[in-house]
C-alpha cells in the first residue's frame, strides 16, 4: 500500500495491520504524562484516529468530529493519536473543547506508529489512519488514508464502532 503526504511517496516504519488481527500493545503518554497502553482500556471497543498533529486544519476537523460522534457512543472510547507534545494536545484539547475524545502523544518512541505501521521515516510523523478495536483486542476496522492530507471515511469508522462489541 502507498501512502503520500501532499501527493509525495512517504515510508511508514513498521507492520500494517488488517482487520482480525489481535491489536498489537503500545505505549503512549497522556497529557499528564503518565503512559497509557492498549490494556489500559480493554473491556471497550476503541477508536483510534492517528494523525499528523492537532494543530493542522484536517486533523483539528477530525478530531472535532470524532469527539462529536463520541459522546453518541456507547461502550466506545475515542482516542486520538499523533505525535504532538503531550502539553500541546493538552493545551489544543482546552481551547477547542474537546471533552469525549483522549488525546494521546506518540513522540516518545513512536510504538503506536511502529506497532500499527503509520509512522512516517521522511517526517517523524503519524500518517493518518483509523482503527476500531472490539473488547477482545481483535481489529474490526481499519483505514490507512492513502494521502496523509485528506479526510477518513467518518460515516464507516463510526458505523465499524457501532458494530463492535
Amino acid at each position: 500500500m502507498s501512502v503520500t503526504f501532499k501527493e509525495k511517496p512517504v515510508t511508514l516504519l513498521g507492520s500494517q495491520v488488517k482487520v482480525g488481527d489481535q491489536a498489537p500493545d503500545f505505549k503512549v503518554l497522556a497529557n499528564d504524562m503518565s503512559e497509557v497502553t492498549l490494556a489500559d482500556t480493554k473491556g471497550s471497543v476503541r477508536l483510534i484516529a492517528a494523525v499528523p498533529s492537532v494543530d493542522t486544519g484536517v486533523c483539528d476537523a477530525e478530531v472535532r468530529r470524532f469527539n462529536e460522534e463520541a459522546s453518541k457512543l456507547e461502550n466506545v472510547k475515542v482516542l486520538t493519536i499523533s505525535v504532538d507534545l503531550p502539553f500541546a494536545q493538552k493545551r489544543w484539547c482546552g481551547a477547542a473543547g474537546v471533552e469525549n475524545v483522549q488525546t494521546l502523544s506518540d513522540h516518545k518512541d513512536l510504538s503506536f506508529g511502529k506497532a500499527y505501521g503509520v509512522a512516517i521515516e521522511e517526517l517523524r510523523l503519524l500518517a493518518r489512519s483509523v482503527f476500531v478495536i472490539d473488547s477482545s483486542d481483535k481489529i474490526t476496522y481499519v483505514e490507512y488514508v492513502d494521502e496523509v492530507t485528506s479526510h477518513p471515511n467518518y460515516e464507516a469508522a463510526i458505523e465499524a464502532a457501532k458494530a463492535a462489541k
